[in-house]
């Protein structure tokens, strides 16, 4: 592996500045593989939010993971669904998630086709207890 050397002019802040745009600009890449039809999730990344969180102005997400505003219908969901069902369901179950499923699909049928990506974003929150 090659291991480059730093300058003398080199310091902490610099290492700490590289990595958060190292960050930033990892997340920009999975962006723009998923743009040019790869099969990787769309991380919804944009130059605003590479440069925003380069600079360390805007928080960065794990790779492959979306952002909050991307999951946030599906926790907001999750929350709502536990305050009505989860007298009749008080633990997650397979009876739940296959009722929640029903309704996830019926309330937004354009993410229909993502209940196992969706389902776990809406678990956790059904199960929060904050």
């Amino acid at each position: 592996m090659n291991q480059n050397k730093n300058p003398k002019w080199w310091t902490q802040d610099n290492d700490s500045a590289w990595n958060r745009a190292k960050e930033a600009f990892k997340r920009d890449w999975d962006q723009t593989k998923h743009d040019m039809g790869a099969k990787v999730p769309d991380t919804n990344q944009s130059v605003k939010s590479t440069v925003k969180q380069a600079a360390g102005t805007e928080a960065i997400p794990p790779r492959h993971q979306p952002t909050f505003e991307e999951v946030e219908p599906a926790y907001r969901f999750g929350h709502g669904a536990h305050s009505y069902y989860g007298g009749k369901y008080p633990q997650w179950n397979e009876d739940i998630e296959k009722r929640l499923e029903e309704d996830w699909k019926a309330a937004n049928p354009s993410r229909s086709k993502n209940w196992d990506d969706d389902r776990d974003a809406i678990r956790h929150a059904w199960n929060y207890k904050g």
